[in-house]
C-alpha cells in the first residue's frame, strides 16, 4: 500500500479516482487500487466513458445486442454506462459497508440538460432506478436550474453529487438545496441516513482563468498572485461548510440522522507545468472531504506527494484576502465565475457529443 496515500486518507481525505472502464472492473484493477491506493471511491463524466469505450474491445458484444434490439445511441449509453457504474459499485460496496460515507461512484444525468429543471429530475430518477444501487451518486450541475433539481431528487431519497461549482456563492446555494431536500425528504419519511451527497467545488479551471487575466494585467502585484487563486477559492468554501455545520437547521437534520453533504475537491489534476503535480491535493487537505483524482494525479501524491498536516480549516479569512488581493489587481471576479460555469457547461455539452460520436462509431461497426 502506499504509504503516501494511506497517510493522506488518514488525514481525513477520501480518496475517489476520476476514471472509469469496463476493463478495470474486469481485470480487477479498480479492486487493486481499492487495496493499494486507499481509493474509495469513484467519479465519472462522458468523456471518461468515451475513452473507455473506443479503447477496448470489451463492450462490444453488449453494443452488438443492444444494436440488435434496435436500441438508439441514446438508449445504448444509457445501458453501456450505468452498467458499468452498476459493477463499480458492486466493487465499492463493502468500502460502502464499512465507511460511513465513501464506495460511492457517480454517474451523471445528461449535460444538455443542465438548463432544464424538469429534465434533470426525470434523468437522475431514471439513472438511480437503472444502476439501482444504493452506493451511487448521481451527478447533477449546480446551475440555477440545477439547484431545484438537487432539492426534489434528494427530498426522494436519491444521493447526488453536485458538480460543476466555482463559486462560494453558488455553493451556499448548493447547501441550501440539500438542507431542503432533506428536509422534505425527513416530512416524506425517507430514512435520512441511507442519504448521501458531495459538493464538487473544481480547483484548476479556477487557476486557469485567473492566471491568465493576470498576465494580461502584467503588473509585479498581478504575477505575484498566479497559482493562489484556485486553493484559496477552495478555503473559502470549506469555511462555508463549517459554517453549515454549525447551523442550527443543520443540527436538527443530523440529529435525525442525516449525512453532510462533504466537499469534493474537483479537477485536481495540474494544468500548468510550472506547478507542483501534487499542488491540488497537498494544499487542500482537510479531514471530511473527498478528492477526487485523475489516475496521474493519484500516482504523482503516492510517488512525491508532500503532506503538512491539515491545509485548510480555519483559513478562510487569509484565504479571502487572497481573493481580494486578486480583485485589486485587477481581475473581474464576477465574469471569472460567470464564465467558468458557461465553459463548465459547454465542456460537459462537448463532452457528451464526443461520447455520442463514439458510440455511435460502435453501432456502425456491430451492424457490418
Amino acid at each position: 500500500m502506499s504509504e503516501r496515500l494511506k497517510a493522506l486518507a488518514d488525514a481525513g481525505v477520501s480518496i475517489w479516482l476520476d476514471d472509469l472502464s469496463r476493463e478495470r472492473i474486469e481485470t480487477g484493477n479498480l479492486a487493486e487500487l481499492v487495496e493499494q491506493k486507499s481509493v474509495v471511491g469513484v467519479t465519472t463524466n462522458p468523456t471518461i466513458f468515451a475513452g473507455a469505450i473506443a479503447d477496448g474491445e470489451r463492450y462490444d458484444q453488449q453494443v452488438r445486442e443492444l444494436v440488435a434490439e434496435g436500441k438508439d445511441v441514446d438508449e445504448v449509453i444509457f445501458e453501456l454506462t450505468t452498467e458499468d457504474v452498476r459493477n463499480a459499485c458492486d466493487v465499492l460496496a463493502p468500502v460502502a459497508e464499512r465507511t460511513a460515507d465513501d464506495g460511492r461512484v457517480s454517474i451523471e444525468v445528461e449535460p444538455d440538460l443542465a438548463h432544464d429543471t424538469d429534465a434533470t429530475i426525470a434523468s437522475a430518477k431514471a439513472l438511480w432506478a437503472a444502476v439501482d444501487r444504493p452506493n451511487a451518486l448521481i451527478k447533477i450541475p449546480a446551475t440555477a436550474a440545477g439547484l431545484p433539481a438537487i432539492t426534489a431528487v434528494i427530498a426522494e431519497g436519491i444521493s447526488v453529487n453536485v458538480t460543476l461549482i466555482f463559486s462560494v456563492e453558488r455553493y451556499q446555494a448548493v447547501m441550501d438545496a440539500y438542507l431542503e431536500g432533506l428536509e422534505k425528504a425527513k416530512a416524506a419519511g425517507h430514512d435520512l441516513s441511507t442519504i448521501r451527497s458531495v459538493a464538487s467545488f473544481f480547483v484548476s479551471r479556477v487557476d486557469s482563468e485567473v492566471d491568465s487575466r493576470l498576465e494580461k494585467i502584467g503588473t509585479d502585484e498581478a504575477l505575484a498572485l498566479r497559482g493562489r487563486a484556485a486553493v484559496a477559492n477552495a478555503r473559502v468554501a470549506y469555511g462555508a461548510f463549517e459554517g453549515m455545520l454549525a447551523s442550527e437547521r443543520w443540527q436538527q437534520l443530523a440529529e435525525a440522522g442525516a449525512r453532510p453533504q462533504r466537499p469534493l475537491w474537483a479537477s485536481t489534476g495540474v494544468k500548468n507545468p510550472d506547478y507542483p503535480d501534487t499542488l491540488y491535493v497537498s494544499d487542500l487537505v482537510v479531514a471530511d472531504t473527498v478528492n477526487t483524482m485523475p489516475e496521474k494525479t493519484l500516482e504523482a501524491m503516492a510517488d512525491h506527494g508532500e503532506l503538512q498536516g491539515d491545509q485548510v480549516s480555519g483559513r478562510a479569512r487569509e484565504a479571502q484576502e487572497v481573493l481580494d488581493a486578486i480583485v485589486a489587481a485587477g481581475v473581474d471576479w464576477a465574469e471569472v465565475l460567470e464564465v467558468l460555469e458557461s465553459e463548465g457547461v459547454s465542456k460537459f455539452e462537448a463532452s457528451w457529443d464526443e461520447l455520442v460520436e463514439t458510440v455511435r462509431g460502435q453501432m456502425e461497426k456491430a451492424r457490418a
